[in-house]
């Protein structure tokens, strides 16, 4: 018996609203993405399964009524460096270029400090990013401002179902290891243990030394939301900024530019440009005054023997004539 107003297809709607927010916790089995996918069904936002990012933005509001305290804040720097070095030196440098090398269970360790800055695993983020350099700034490029301008680029290419499915087929390197498979998988588990961890370091505080002002919640918004978000968007600004505003030292045939200001907020990737030219460095800074921040923290490992065979930038790469883009004379 048909209820009225119940369409018959209702089922199938709400099983795959209950799979979407099922894989709010569990992505299930790494996915191809199938191309013969009709190509607006891949580009529609997919409403159900970014909740999450919906509402880490919207607890930042919380603030106005857990307020601040300078210990809060200082938390939330420390986490947002660590976790932009996670990704800029490990999802980037190493899962995307594998521009050095380390040890499985290092790898493994890696993979766990880049997932908690919640941008997904690190096969997920690997495979959009190899893709990216395939088809730099053409209409493939899903986060390219010059072809899907601002928004599109800066966030919503991956809020789509296509975003959801990287073509796998570029990071085969990754997928024979079953627990980066896994940490793909249960990507979020890494975010609620350290969202668990800043609100018991804030309980902790408040309970051994009151006077600083702090407690659970406090710690918990300004630690990990308001810490992440921040994260987030510095991450992004890459793709949505750094092909539009800076300066083009190298023919790369896209739009990929140097940004210092770019560079300091997210620890050495707004040497755009220079990265577009060799990708494979796990040095973006080429120049002593290009500030690359992520590049020291990675040479100090080295030292440490914690990662190893760092790829340089060839004098004949960075200097190449050819390639570089002189000054008109007037």
């Amino acid at each position: 018996m048909q209820v009225e107003g119940i369409r018959d297809d209702d089922g199938s709607v709400l099983l795959r609203l209950g799979r979407s927010l099922l894989r709010w916790f569990d992505t299930g089995p790494l996915e191809a993405r199938d191309p013969a996918e009709n190509a607006e069904v891949e580009d529609r936002v997919e409403w159900s399964r970014i909740l999450p990012f919906v509402g880490m933005h919207l607890t930042c509001l919380t603030v106005i009524w857990v307020g601040w305290s300078p210990v809060a804040v200082l938390v939330a720097v420390i986490a947002y460096l660590v976790r932009m070095f996670a990704i800029t030196g490990f999802y980037h440098r190493y899962f995307s270029h594998r521009s050095f090398k380390t040890s499985r269970v290092g790898q493994f360790v890696f993979g766990v400090l880049g997932a908690a800055a919640v941008q997904r695993g690190p096969v997920w983020w690997a495979a959009h990013h190899r893709h990216h350099h395939a088809y730099s700034d053409r209409r493939e490029d899903a986060h390219s401002p010059i072809v899907h301008g601002f928004v599109r680029s800066h966030m919503g290419w991956f809020l789509t179902r296509k975003g959801f499915t990287p073509d796998l087929r570029r990071v085969r390197d990754l997928l024979q290891f079953p627990e980066l498979r896994w940490l793909d998988r249960f990507d979020i588990l890494v975010p609620v243990v350290f969202a668990v961890g800043m609100f018991g370091l804030g309980v902790l505080l408040e309970w051994a030394a009151p006077e600083l002002g702090t407690g659970g919640w406090q710690m918990l918004v300004w630690g990990f939301f308001i810490s992440t978000v921040a994260c987030y968007h510095g991450t992004y600004t890459i793709n949505s900024l750094s092909h539009v505003f800076g300066r083009q030292r190298y023919r790369t045939g896209d739009a990929s530019r140097n940004n210092w200001l770019l560079a300091l907020i997210t620890l050495g990737e707004g040497w755009h440009n220079n990265h577009h030219h060799y990708p494979s460095a796990a040095r973006q800074g080429f120049y002593w005054w290009e500030i690359d921040i992520t590049y020291y923290v990675l040479k100090l490992l080295s030292w440490l023997g914690i990662i190893w065979d760092l790829k340089p930038v060839p004098v004949s790469a960075r200097d190449y004539s050819a390639r570089r883009i002189r000054p008109r004379r007037r």
